[in-house]
């Protein structure tokens, strides 16, 4: 991964990072033919502009003060200044116009581009990874970074070579119009880019500050408003109030702060600019009485003037942008080039199809933990010498305390995670030589918490698989859940999730469950999936349960002895270990630690 120096806490990098600069310039290089055309409009711009102080010195020196000219011929030569003048101000407006639209476009093409590919890449990532990451933070790349560079493709990118060039042109104006006034004029130069370069220093790490701060609050806000049952049940609101004015505060704080250092220099540059005009009036004043100025060369001189500070504002403000794009386009980048450390293997079509015809005939697949140790944190491992074979077409319960490990085991199943020592084999294949695809696609996993996408259930059971009706049905009659679809509004064009049909989270769980068997899975996994839901809902889950287990391998994790009971095996896990394997009625007859756990939960129950 490319480090280009800067963190949420580190030091911001720096505008000059070429390697940056080029991935930037990477994802505009499609739009190459619109950037172009925007910097000749901009040069059509700064030309017009630099023109039109020419014009009011010809008009004032040609014409007004003129008295040796016929009046008539006076006003028809004002006219046609006026015409020129006005020509080149609707000209400005027009390249101006096409100009933001261009790059407007420009902007949001590439900031949907580079929203799609930091999406598209964020889950591509490991589950490692976002335990690592607050959730709020990735949404700040996604959003506030992103609009970033937005800001920066529209504002910035054609607009400091807009002033940058009329900046130079400024100067060989003056220059070419009476040097020695030029010249005088010369010693505000260093000032004003003096203090523009320390207002660009300050308001760059103001910006930084800023941005940080924001990460925290979008951080807490996506924690807080995730678990807001557990807060109002706990009462934690005043606590959680407190934690984010905290918060909310130190962000008005370094707003005020940004604004102090533009209060400071933008009546700064005004004051800078209202004594060079004096110097101007004063000095090119006493030229004009002695005829080394005209009357119009000193009004064009305070026109270019004014104009020559203006830039420096521009500059200024824009490098702040320029500083704050470039910081989060060092976050965005930093998370592109994060990689993740379960790979899909290239694999040929060949392998992971003998592997799948090992199982033909089989009623499901042969799973085999070989001496695994795990640990979320390498140090720590919450698996420890696991070995363990479930036979095609087996039903195994894994049951233990909190903690046991017993989701650590199908987090290795279903590559999640990879072992820290051992393996986890497939029909004899070690999961790790497998694609990625081919292998979740053999497995059907229900979970507690169920992920609904804000669509129709139809959309929601097939996912990434193709359209089956007849499968569906086959699935639906099966299983009994013909019901649970018939009670809903529209049935299967029922549209749920945000916005829309709220499901209990007995429905929930049965969604997840024809999920699972429409993608005719050779192995079926159960985490806790009839954990907390009402009895109308378990009563029909178990019996597509029941259906569901049929020719296939299935492993469940429960603590229900409705759902244990039905496994041909149960293996008791204890602090990262199998401490016992057996049937139900073979363990509950001898002094066994499942024993204890059947009784807290009938104490319980």
């Amino acid at each position: 991964m490319l480090n280009y120096g800067y963190s949420e806490e580190g030091t911001p990098g720096s505008v000059r990072d070429l390697t940056l600069w080029r991935r930037i310039l990477g994802y505009s290089v499609r739009y190459k033919g619109a950037l172009a055309l925007a910097i000749m409009l901009a040069l059509a711009v700064s030309i017009s502009t630099l023109i039109m102080p020419q014009l009011m010195q010809r008009g004032i020196d040609d014409y007004i003060l003129a008295t040796g000219q016929a009046s008539d011929l006076r006003v028809q030569g004002l006219g046609r200044i006026v015409l020129q003048y006005s020509a080149l101000v609707v000209l400005i407006f027009i390249c101006t116009f096409a100009q933001m639209v261009l790059l407007e476009w420009v902007g949001q093409s590439v900031m949907h581009r580079m929203r799609q590919d930091l999406f598209i890449h964020l889950t591509s990532l490991d589950l490692r990874f976002f335990h690592s990451q607050p959730a709020g933070r990735l949404v700040t790349r996604l959003t506030n970074d992103i609009q970033n560079m937005h800001e920066m493709f529209t504002s910035v990118m054609v607009v400091l070579f807009n002033e940058a060039l009329k900046l130079a042109g400024i100067f060989v104006f003056l220059f070419w119009m009476n040097a020695r006034l030029a010249m005088a004029m010369f010693i505000f130069a260093p000032i004003a880019l003096g203090a523009t370069w320390l207002f660009s220093r300050l308001a760059r790490d103001r910006f930084r500050d800023i941005r940080i701060q924001l990460a925290k609050i979008n951080a807490f806000l996506a924690e807080n408003l995730g678990g807001i049952s557990v807060i109002q049940a706990f009462g934690a609101q005043m606590r959680s109030s407190a934690l984010f004015q905290a918060l909310n505060e130190g962000y008005l704080r370094r707003t005020f702060s940004q604004i102090k250092v533009f209060g400071i220099f933008m009546p700064f540059t005004e004051m800078l600019g209202s004594i060079a005009i004096a110097v101007i009036v004063w000095y090119g004043g006493g030229e004009a009485l002695r005829g080394s100025l005209t009357i119009g060369e000193l009004a064009a001189f305070i026109t270019y003037m004014r104009l020559f500070f203006q830039p420096l504002r521009e500059l200024s403000q824009n490098y702040s942008i320029v500083q704050s794009a470039m910081a989060s386009a060092e976050r965005i980048f930093e998370t592109l080039d994060v990689r993740p450390e379960i790979l899909p293997q290239a694999q040929e079509s060949g392998l992971a199809l003998a592997a799948g015809a090992a199982a033909s005939g089989t009623g499901g697949c042969e799973i085999q933990y070989r001496d695994v140790d795990f640990g979320y944190i390498p140090d720590e491992l919450v698996l420890r010498g696991v070995n363990l074979t479930i036979r095609p077409g087996e039903t195994v319960a894994l049951v233990g305390a909190t903690g046991a490990g017993k989701t650590s085991m199908i987090a290795l199943l279903t590559r999640f995670y990879d072992p820290v020592a051992g393996a986890v084999l497939i029909c004899g294949q070690d999961i790790r030589t497998m694609p990625l695809k081919d292998l979740r696609g053999r497995i059907g996993l229900v979970m507690q918490d169920i992920f609904i996408m804000p669509d129709t259930v139809l959309a929601n059971i097939i996912l990434d698989q193709p359209h089956d009706e007849a499968r569906l049905e086959r699935i639906l009659s099966q299983t009994g859940l013909h019901r649970f679809i018939e009670r809903l509004p529209e049935g299967l064009q029922t549209r749920i999730g945000e916005g829309a049909l709220s499901l209990s989270l007995g429905e929930k769980q049965l969604l997840s469950f024809v999920r699972a068997l429409y993608r005719d899975p050779e192995i079926l996994i159960l985490d806790e999936a009839t954990a907390s839901i009402d009895s109308e809902s378990e009563n029909l889950l178990e019996q597509a349960i029941s259906a569901g287990f049929a020719n296939r391998t299935s492993v469940v994790i429960a603590h229900r002895l409705s759902t244990i009971r039905r496994a041909d095996r149960i293996v008791v896990m204890d602090q990262g270990r199998i401490v016992e394997i057996g049937g139900h009625d073979e363990l509950l007859a001898r002094d066994s630690r499942y024993r204890e756990l059947v009784r807290i939960d009938l104490q319980e129950g």
